[in-house]
């Protein structure tokens, strides 16, 4: 079990620890082992090595940049994670291969952010393993912080750095933990800008947008350092509903772009047009899963069916 050490960005308040949580490598390496930034401040061509060893940081500062070979990204073996007595994760098993957007469904207290958190290394597993591109990132011997820079993480709560106008916000990680030059990060980040129609707020400061605007701009924050995978926590929760659309049109355009991505939604809608599986949870295990037409439209499990009710009775199908 991987424990978090004093110092780590697990240990540190929110804004602080999403920097590391918000953007990752794209490179083929093993997530976890030391000298990431290296080859990525010499400019050189990434190799096919394990996430969070040494290089991995390196395709993100303009180098040689391939796309994920296909195949299984993500696997969740046995994981169960207890805070005390609670337990909110029973074994939980789960399968992302590459280009697959799996959106995990089911009430609150279900155990899908606490999921995601694992994954992302910000909880400690008490049992289990999580396989990120063939390598156990939950052994000893990794190097959370290097495996964060692979996954982009986005909160329901935006953490934007308040006191940092919205492109350093975007530009800071990729210049820290890659090794790019300024002038590398904000060409990339006014384009990532521009692509989601947020080019003119670049110099505006996070209070100055709107909830979704910021909600926007912390997905380009994890986009901006090549993630290979990007987990989503219930992003458009914390939003007025007029704002929801334009955050759900932009992971709309990254699953047609084929971003590995799992993502937890109450959108029922969002998960029926954009998910590749669907994966219902209660009470800490997977009841159900299946392509979003069997599980939303033709439930085999009475607990799915159940919560379904009552999504729909609340007008959220």
């Amino acid at each position: 079990m991987i424990r978090p050490a004093a110092g780590t960005a697990a240990a540190r308040p929110a804004a602080a620890r999403t920097a590391a949580a918000a953007g990752t490598s794209q490179a083929e390496t093993a997530p976890g082992s030391a000298g990431s930034g290296a080859a990525a401040a010499a400019g050189t061509s990434q190799a096919e090595t394990a996430p969070g060893s040494a290089g991995s940081g390196a395709a993100a500062a303009g180098t040689s940049q391939a796309a994920p070979a296909a195949g299984t990204a993500l696997r969740i073996e046995g994981v169960r994670k207890a805070f005390g007595a609670n337990c909110v994760l029973k074994g939980v098993d789960l399968a992302v291969d590459t280009h697959q957007v799996i959106c995990l469904i089911g009430a609150s207290g279900s155990g899908k952010s606490t999921l995601l958190r694992c994954v992302d290394l910000l909880e400690a597993i008490d049992a289990g393993r999580v396989v990120f591109f063939g390598h156990d990132v939950t052994s000893p011997a990794v190097d959370e912080i290097l495996v964060r820079r692979q996954m982009g993480m986005v909160f329901q709560s935006f953490n934007l750095f308040p006191h940092l106008r919205v492109l350093r916000n975007i530009t800071l990680a990729p210049v820290k933990a890659l090794g790019m030059t300024a002038a590398d990060a904000e060409g990339e980040a006014m384009a990532l800008l521009a692509r989601f129609g947020l080019a003119d707020k670049a110099r505006d400061y996070p209070d100055r947008l709107s909830g979704g605007q910021q909600q926007r701009v912390a997905i380009i924050r994890a986009l901006a350092m090549h993630p290979k995978l990007m987990l989503l926590d219930e992003v458009t929760s914390a939003l007025d509903p007029e704002l929801v659309g334009e955050v759900l049109d932009v992971i709309r355009e990254l699953a047609a772009g084929g971003m590995t991505m799992l993502i937890a939604t109450h959108e029922m809608g969002f998960a029926r047009e954009t998910a590749t599986r669907v994966v219902f949870l209660e009470d800490g295990v997977i009841v159900e899963e299946g392509p979003p037409s069997q599980v939303l439209d033709a439930p085999q499990d009475e607990r799915t069916r159940r919560f379904l009710g009552r999504v729909l009775s609340a007008g959220r199908m």
